[in-house]
C-alpha cells in the first residue's frame, strides 16, 4: 500500500510487438500513480521514445535496462537507484517475453531482465479472435522457461465482457497464472507512431481523456490493486555505483553543450551522469531555436531524434551551424550519433518535402531520408584508435535504428572510419564511425555504461580542451 517502505515491483511483458503492451504499461502506471503509489518506471531494451511516455505520466526520470549491452551487476545498480524514494516498481518489457538479441540466446530479453531482477511477470495478450487458443498460448510461454514466473495475465483488445469470460475460463483450467482481468478494445486508446516508432512525449502523448479511459477500464475489469498488494516486496540489490564506474569528482568542472529539443531527444539518462560523475557540467541549447552555442563550452553532444522531421528549421539556423562548423575545424570535442551525426553532415533530405536543405558541414556526406528501414538491431564496435570516447581497443556496445543513408559515403579528406563492427549473420549493418579531427560521428547509440572508461575518456578529452584553450 501507498506509504510503505517495502518496495513492490512486476514487469509487464508482451507475447509479442503491437500486442499493446506499451499502452497498456501508460495506463498501468496512470492508474497506480491515481491510487497514491510513487511509481518508478523502467524500460527494457534499447527504446528512447517509451521512457519519455513514462516520464510524462509518473513525473520521473524513466530508466532503461538492457541485459545485452549492460552487465547484471549495472541492471541492478539502475534499478534500485530508480526505485529510490518509490514504493512500485513498474517495467515495461521489450517485443515479446523471450525475444532478445537473437533466436536462441535470453541476452536482452525482458524474461532475462526479469529473472535478474527477481520480478513476477505480467503477461499481455492480444485476444482479438481467441478464445481456448489463448490459453495455450499462455501455457506455452510458462512452459517454455521454468525458472521464470509469470505471475498474471492480462488480455487486451476483448471484444466483450463475455469474451473475457471465455478467456479466463482456459487460464483457470489450463494455467499456474492468474487471470487479472480485461482491457476492451478501443482503437481510441492508441499512441500514433510514425517511422522511428512512437510520437515522442514532448510531442504528444496519450490524450488525458484516453488515459482516463484505460485507468476506468484497469479500475472496472482487473484485479491489479489485489495483485499489486500480495506481492512480497523485491529483493534489494546494492544501491552504489559499481566502483570500477566510479567518477574522479574533480572539483574542477568542463562544459559540455547537450543538444536537445524535438529534433534531438534520444539519450540515456544514465550517459549524461556518467559524464557528470567524471566532471562535466551539462549545459542544454535546442539547435531548432538557439542562434548560437552556450558559452564557455569545452564540448558538444548531439544525441539522436528526428532531424528530418525538422530539416528546414534546422538549415535555415545558419548562424548555429557556421559556429558549429567552426568548432569542429578548431579541434572542439564533438560527439554525434544518429539523428545528431545527420545534423553534421553536408545536407539532409527532408522527410515530408524531400528537398535537401544544408546542415553543418563537419563531415562531407549527403543524407537520404528513406521510406524504409535501413538498419535495426543490437551493435559491437571496437574502436581502431583512440578517440574521445575510448582509447584504441575499447569496446563498446549500443544500437541502431534508422530509416536514412549516406549517398557515397567516402573516407579521405581528413575523414577516418575507426569503427571495427562485430556482426551477426544475416544482419549486415554498414555502421561505420566517422572522425575528423576531433568530431565522431555515427548511426551507433552507444550506452557508455558497455564500457567503464568511455565516460572518463569523453571528459578527459573536455579537459584537454578546455587546457589548451583557456
Amino acid at each position: 500500500m501507498p506509504g510503505e517502505v517495502t518496495i513492490k515491483g512486476f514487469v509487464i511483458a508482451g507475447t509479442g510487438s503491437n500486442c499493446g503492451k506499451t499502452t497498456l504499461s501508460l495506463g498501468i502506471m496512470k492508474y497506480f500513480t491515481l491510487l497514491g503509489y510513487k511509481v518508478a518506471p523502467f524500460k527494457i531494451g534499447p527504446d528512447f521514445i517509451d521512457p519519455g511516455h513514462h516520464a510524462e505520466i509518473c513525473g520521473t526520470t524513466s530508466t532503461n535496462l538492457d541485459s545485452w549491452m549492460l552487465s547484471q551487476e549495472y541492471n541492478q545498480y539502475l534499478f534500485m537507484k530508480g526505485c529510490k524514494h518509490c514504493d512500485l516498481a513498474i517495467v515495461e518489457g521489450v517485443m515479446g517475453l523471450f525475444d532478445g538479441y537473437g533466436g536462441i540466446s535470453e541476452a536482452g530479453s525482458t524474461a532475462q531482465m526479469a529473472k535478474w531482477l527477481n520480478l513476477p511477470v505480467i503477461l499481455v495478450v492480444d485476444a482479438k479472435g481467441m478464445a481456448a487458443s489463448a490459453a495455450a498460448i499462455v501455457k506455452g510461454f510458462e512452459s517454455f522457461d521454468k525458472d521464470l514466473n509469470i505471475a498474471g495475465v492480462i488480455f487486451n483488445r476483448t471484444g466483450s465482457p463475455n469474451h473475457y469470460q471465455y478467456l479466463e475460463a482456459g487460464i483457470i483450467k489450463h494455467c499456474k497464472a492468474k487471470p487479472l482481468g480485461y482491457i476492451l478494445r478501443d482503437e481510441n486508446l492508441y499512441l500514433p507512431d510514425r517511422h522511428l516508432g512512437l510520437i515522442t512525449a514532448r510531442e504528444q502523448s496519450l490524450t488525458h481523456k484516453a488515459l482516463m479511459s484505460l485507468n476506468s477500464m484497469i479500475h472496472k475489469n482487473t484485479s491489479l490493486k489485489e495483485f499489486v498488494f500480495h506481492l512480497p516486496g523485491i529483493r534489494k540489490f546494492s544501491s552504489e555505483i559499481p566502483l570500477y564506474r566510479q567518477g574522479s569528482h574533480s572539483s574542477k568542472k568542463v562544459r559540455l553543450a547537450v543538444a536537445k529539443d524535438k529534433a534531438f531527444c534520444f539519450y540515456y539518462p544514465e550517459n549524461l551522469e556518467i559524464l557528470e560523475n567524471h566532471g562535466a557540467e551539462i549545459i542544454y541549447f535546442s539547435p531548432l531555436c538557439d542562434s548560437s552555442l552556450p558559452d564557455n563550452i569545452h564540448g558538444i553532444y548531439f544525441g539522436g531524434g528526428y532531424p528530418e522531421i525538422y530539416a528546414e528549421t534546422l538549415s535555415n539556423n545558419r548562424p548555429l551551424l557556421q559556429e558549429i562548423k567552426k568548432k569542429s575545424l578548431a579541434g572542439m570535442p564533438i560527439y554525434a550519433e544518429c539523428g545528431g551525426f545527420m545534423y553534421l553532415c553536408s545536407d539532409l533530405t527532408g522527410f515530408s518535402d524531400n528537398r535537401k536543405y544544408p546542415m553543418a558541414s563537419c563531415f562531407p556526406f549527403s543524407v537520404e531520408t528513406s521510406g524504409k528501414l535501413r538498419s535495426l538491431g543490437y551493435r559491437e564496435i571496437t574502436l581502431l584508435k583512440k578517440t574521445l570516447i575510448g582509447e584504441k581497443g575499447a569496446v563498446l556496445r549500443g544500437h541502431e535504428f534508422h530509416y536514412s543513408f549516406l549517398n557515397d559515403p567516402v573516407d579521405g579528406n581528413g575523414i577516418e572510419n575507426i569503427y571495427n563492427v562485430k556482426k551477426r549473420d544475416k544482419n549486415r549493418s554498414e555502421l561505420s564511425g566517422f572522425l575528423t579531427k576531433s568530431t565522431l560521428g555515427s548511426y551507433f547509440h552507444v550506452h557508455f555504461g558497455s564500457c567503464p572508461k568511455a565516460g572518463k575518456s569523453f571528459v578527459n578529452a573536455l579537459k584537454i580542451y578546455q587546457k589548451h584553450n583557456e
